[in-house]
């Protein structure tokens, strides 16, 4: 038999190198194309209402010491994305990210001033009701 172990070996592991750096240029790509949307976009100020909000927690797992195999223990990382919905006058809705801060302040109902451009969230300026004398 003519067969090596070690040129399939390294046929695969070029193969998943490969597929690795491609998904990686992939993800550069679309996040450049989605900031270059974005600044191209108009910068829109809008009559909104607050009608929804979430986060979303990702949790990751690193080796300690740089040692992969997790000999030395591992730690983890937390970190939280803001959103929220905002619907307009028309019916419309637009989820943006938003910081902790803004999070935090603003609450279902608010209804204000929305300035958004693209997907990027720029600041939202609650109106406050008259009170009613």
């Amino acid at each position: 038999m003519d067969f090596m172990l070690g040129s399939g070996f390294e046929a695969v592991t070029g193969i998943i190198f490969l597929v690795v750096l491609v998904m990686f240029v992939l993800i550069i790509a679309k996040s450049v194309s989605t900031w270059n949307n974005n600044n191209h976009s108009p910068r829109v100020t809008a009559e909104a209402d607050i009608v929804s909000k979430r986060t979303q927690v990702t949790h990751q797992q690193h080796a300690n010491a740089g040692d992969p195999t997790g000999a030395h223990g591992f730690h983890t990382t937390t970190s939280t994305a803001y959103y929220i919905c905002f619907q307009f006058d028309t019916g419309d809705r637009l989820e943006l990210q938003v910081d902790g801060k803004d999070y935090e302040t603003l609450a279902e109902g608010d209804h204000g001033k929305l300035t958004f451009q693209g997907t990027r969230y720029l600041g939202f300026e609650r109106q406050i009701p008259a009170a009613d004398e």
